[in-house]
C-alpha cells in the first residue's frame, strides 16, 4: 500500500495539510478570538495568554501530546506484530523450531529501538504538557523552562537514538566521518606547462626527461 498512498500528489497534499492544520490552531488565539498570543514574562516565552478568561492552551497541549502517543504506540505495535508474523511464516516454510540466537537478538535490538523512541518522546514532551496543563497559574516557572528546553531537545534527539540503537545507523555514521580519508587521494605533478593528476590507484606518473637523465629511477 506504500506505493499507493505516498505518491507525489498525495506527498504534497498531506504536507499541505499538516502546515495548514498546524497554523489553524493557532488562528483563534491569533485573532483574539480564543485566547490572544503574547509574551509570559514568567516563562520568558511567546505563547498563548488568557483573554477574558478563557484560553485554548490546555486543549492544545493535550492534544499536542496524546495523539502523536497514540500513533507512535499503534504504529510500533504495528510493525512489531508484522515483523513477529513475517519471521513466523518464514520458520514455518523453512520447518525450523524455535528462533536462533541471531533472531532473538534482532527481536531485542528492534524491541529495544521502539521503547527508546517512546519513552525518550515521553522524557521530551510529557514535562511540558504536564506543566502547561496542572501548573496554568505559572507558580513554579523554572520548571516551565526546564520542560521546554526538554521539547525544544526532541529535535536533536533521533539521530542519536537510531546511532546507539542501530549498528546500520552506525555503519553509516562512521562511513560519513571517514569518506574523507577513504577517498583516493589524488596526487598532482607538474610537467612543463601541463599539471597531470593520478590517484594513488593509478599508475605512476613518469617524467620522460628525468628518465633520460637518470634511467635508474624507474
Amino acid at each position: 500500500m506504500y506505493s499507493q498512498i505516498y505518491t507525489t500528489t498525495k506527498i504534497w497534499i498531506q504536507l499541505l495539510l499538516i502546515w495548514l492544520v498546524s497554523f489553524g490552531l493557532m488562528v483563534p488565539p491569533l485573532l483574539g478570538i480564543w485566547g490572544q498570543l503574547g509574551l509570559d514574562t514568567n516563562t520568558f516565552s511567546c505563547t498563548i495568554l488568557p483573554k477574558d478568561g478563557r484560553s485554548p492552551k490546555k486543549y492544545l497541549f493535550v492534544f499536542g501530546f496524546a495523539l502523536p502517543c497514540v500513533v507512535i504506540i499503534v504504529s510500533y505495535s504495528c510493525i512489531y506484530w508484522r515483523v513477529r508474523e513475517s519471521k513466523r511464516k518464514l520458520e514455518g516454510r523453512s520447518k525450523l523450531s524455535g528462533q536462533t540466537a541471531k533472531e532473538k537478538e534482532e527481536d531485542s535490538r528492534l524491541t529495544t529501538l521502539m521503547l527508546t523512541i517512546f519513552l525518550c518522546f515521553l522524557a521530551c514532551f510529557l514535562p511540558l504538557m504536564i506543566m502547561n496543563v496542572t501548573d496554568d497559574s505559572i507558580r513554579y516557572p523554572w520548571l516551565h523552562i526546564i520542560a521546554s528546553i526538554l521539547a525544544w531537545a526532541s529535535s536533536v534527539i533521533n539521530p542519536l537514538i537510531y546511532a546507539a540503537t542501530n549498528r546500520q545507523y552506525r555503519a553509516a555514521y562512521g562511513n560519513l566521518l571517514k569518506i574523507c580519508k577513504n577517498n583516493p587521494v589524488t596526487r598532482r605533478t607538474t610537467w612543463g606547462s601541463r599539471t597531470v593528476g593520478h590517484s594513488s590507484n593509478s599508475p605512476p606518473y613518469v617524467d620522460k626527461r628525468n628518465l633520460k637523465e637518470n634511467p635508474t629511477k624507474l
